[in-house]
């Protein structure tokens, strides 16, 4: 992992000075977030109720107290990166950031979100501070003038908005305009007009493109009487002859804005600035190409004698102060669009705030920053939030509802508290060795987030934690805990992790088939059972037979499709229910292909250092569903055919009544030979193998006491081999 150099020379609005090199390997962490707005914001695209983003952090591996935040926040239905996978292309941007160690924007065009992220996250990093640069406003002795935002709305409630901003001392007035009957909006500039002149208050309206082509230079003369200093986007952008017919005949000066969308090559920007030639345009890093975006749109405007000024795409404080910080390195006495910090509840704390018409920065907050550890985030713990994804660096201390604290489960939150940023996980060893390796915890908080939001877990949530903690299905159990607020049920883990009675009502639990198997043949195991309303089944193949079963439960069932080197399930298919599927969905940031011998490769880089080609055969659908045909390494060549393992085992299951597995030993007429391995028959019945092919038919059939497994219950492939070698031998 290298070390960040300079923030490339592309970045050169860095004007007091460079960045200077960091001085050691950096981890890249990812936090979605959802915040309520306080009350809705209308435009003409929509009522907006959340903001949904992430933030970036860029945080030391040597020095916890080093590190840095960023905001990737894209706008839905604007912003040509508002895309479904999303957050699949963010992992991997940042992937490739922490190896390369460099950011180069070029390669950011179609994605100006998540270049404005990372930005200013390796701006804070190597800065320290939330003061992004050293200036006049960073250091508390200026401020930045913004404008008051009015937002679409009927009459009375626009009318109202408008009073409450004059009365807080705005100069500047912005109305969302595009949504009412425009003689009400021309009601409205008519009652500003009438009580203030337009050196008293500058009033701007944004129409976002409502306006027609045919109406527009009719609606911008009305517009006119009311001495409108701008108006943004009259049109739809990307009627490039059309803008620049009203901008040449238009009384009102034009500012475009979505006009600016999608052109992040220089020749774009020159084209567009030449062609249509504005009196300002609108700079949004977000939408606009990050940083570098918009420090390359003002210089071509400013070559142009074009006017601009900056405001935000409804980012949280983290990407406004950015934004403002950036802002105050020019000399633009132009009022901003910089206020829209107070639309959210829970937002972000950082030392920026509103006085009436302007925005300030207190450098006496601007206090030393927690370690990256001590990172909180209130929003995403908050019961009250509705929407609020859980997630926090600051894990709690586990809220463990029985008497007693197992030693594993206090040994593992001891290790998972330690300033590493690894844990220790050990592989089940079904397919080898069992071996340790170490787990990224920013991998495993992405893991349990993703589980979290699927089976919409909440904070208070009881769950079942019945799985052994030197392996990952138990650890991940107490990570989704950690991140999301959970309470923990911990039982001893066993055949039967239902044996005694829990009366607390069990939200979601994990187990093993053979664990689900097991509670079915004992009533009160069942009855227990049958009450746990998300039940997760992983570790395993999950029987016909047993799977025909959990069909008739009430509740929700799951078989989860994952392994040690994945931190858990990468997909998910439903047991029961009308959503009952064979095959598995992938969670949205993970991808998946075959490889040329029809393996399944994962591309997961949000829990996944590298891409991982698996052993599983499968086939893939063209909606990205795939089931598992078998492993691979499964594969018995018997006389030049090919068996896979798990397909006969199914098969049989319908037969064989107690444990048993297909293995296979060597052959000398036919290269392998398919043995059964099986324990006893109860009753000691034959089995009807004379209806198989005669290709799979058992050339051994051994009786075992027990079928090799391993420490988590899966058939122990190389054990069942070398004991079919044993018994055929003795």
């Amino acid at each position: 992992m290298k070390a960040f150099p300079l923030l490339l020379k592309e970045l050169s609005i860095v004007k007091q000075r460079s960045l200077s090199e960091a001085q050691s390997n950096c981890q890249l962490s990812i936090i979605p977030y959802t915040l309520p707005f306080r009350q809705p914001a209308g435009t003409s695209r929509g009522v907006y109720t959340v903001r949904k983003g992430y933030y970036v952090i860029i945080h030391s591996l040597d020095d916890p107290a080093r590190w840095g935040i960023g905001e990737c926040a894209p706008l839905p239905d604007l912003s040509i990166d508002a895309m479904a996978d999303y957050e699949y292309v963010l992992g991997k941007m940042c992937r490739a950031l922490e190896k390369e160690g460099v950011l180069d924007p070029e390669c950011f065009g179609p994605y100006p979100s998540i270049l404005f992220g990372l930005e200013t996250a390796l701006l804070h990093y190597h800065r320290g501070s939330y003061a992004l640069w050293d200036t006049p406003f960073a250091r508390g002795e200026t401020s930045i003038p913004i404008n008051g935002l009015i937002w679409m709305g009927d009459f009375p409630t626009m009318q109202e908005q408008i009073k409450a901003k004059i009365d807080a001392g705005f100069e500047c007035i912005k109305l969302k305009i595009g949504a009412i009957d425009f003689e009400e909006e021309l009601r409205l500039l008519k009652q500003v007009r009438q009580e203030f002149s337009a050196q008293d208050i500058q009033l701007r309206v944004d129409a976002n493109g409502a306006f027609t082509p045919e109406e527009a230079l009719n609606k911008l003369f009305r517009l006119a009487d009311y001495d409108i200093h701008s108006i943004e986007q009259p049109i739809r952008a990307g009627q490039w002859e059309e803008m620049a017919r009203l901008t040449g005949i238009s009384p009102i000066p034009i500012a475009l804005d979505e006009e600016l969308i999608g052109n992040y090559t220089l020749e774009e920007k020159q084209k567009l600035l030449d062609t249509i030639q504005p009196q300002y345009i609108i700079l949004k890093p977000t939408l606009h190409g990050g940083l570098t975006g918009c420090q390359q749109w003002i210089e071509e405007a400013e070559q142009r004698k074009i006017g601009w000024w900056a405001t935000s795409a409804l980012e949280t404080n983290i990407g406004l102060n950015a934004i403002a910080q950036w802002t105050a390195t020019w000399d633009n006495p132009l009022p901003q669009g910089l206020g829209t910090g107070q639309l959210f509840t829970d937002n972000m704390q950082v030392p920026i705030d509103v006085r009436n018409d302007q925005l300030r920065f207190d450098p006496k907050k601007n206090t030393a920053l927690p370690s990256y550890h001590q990172l909180y985030f209130p929003a995403q713990r908050d019961r009250k939030n509705p929407y609020g994804n859980y997630y926090s660096f600051a894990e709690q201390s586990l809220s463990v509802i029985t008497e007693e604290v197992p030693d594993e489960l206090s040994a593992f939150t001891a290790e998972w508290h330690k300033d590493s940023p690894y844990v220790p996980v050990q592989t089940s060893g079904s397919t080898g060795t069992p071996k340790q390796f170490q787990a990224r915890k920013e991998f495993m908080r992405q893991s349990a987030r993703m589980t979290c939001d699927f089976f919409h877990l909440k904070h208070g949530d009881l769950i079942l934690l019945c799985l052994p903690l030197q392996y990952i299905a138990g650890k991940m159990m107490v990570v989704r805990s950690a991140i999301a607020g959970l309470r923990i049920y911990p039982v001893k883990p066993s055949a039967h992790p239902l044996a005694a009675e829990i009366k607390p009502t069990i939200t979601f639990a994990a187990m093993t088939p053979m664990q689900v198997y097991n509670s079915l043949q004992v009533s009160e195991e069942r009855k227990r059972l049958r009450k746990i309303k998300k039940l997760l089944i992983g570790g395993g193949p999950l029987d016909p037979a047993l799977e025909k079963e959990l069909r008739k439960f009430p509740r929700e069932i799951y078989m989860g499709y994952g392994m040690t080197e994945t931190l858990s399930h990468i997909a998910l298919r439903r047991i029961n229910g009308p959503e009952a599927s064979e095959y598995y969905t992938p969670f949205p940031t993970v991808k998946l292909s075959l490889s040329d011998e029809g393996t399944l490769v994962i591309d997961a880089l949000l829990i996944c250092e590298e891409i991982l080609t698996t052993n599983d055969r499968a086939e893939i659908r063209p909606d990205g569903s795939f089931r598992i045909l078998g492993r691979i390494d499964n594969v018995i060549n018997s006389g030049g055919i090919k068996i896979q393992i798990e397909e006969l085992e199914d098969t049989l299951r319908s037969v064989i009544s107690t444990n048993f597995a297909i293995t296979s030993v060597s052959d000398p007429q036919f290269g392998e030979a398919v043995v059964l391995l099986m324990e006893e028959e109860p009753d000691g019945k034959s089995l009807p193998l004379d209806n198989l092919p005669a290709y799979q038919r058992p050339k051994f059939v051994l009786r075992t006491e027990a079928i090799p497994l391993t420490g988590n219950g899966k058939i122990d492939r190389r054990g069942c081999k070398r004991l079919a070698m044993q018994l055929i031998n003795r």
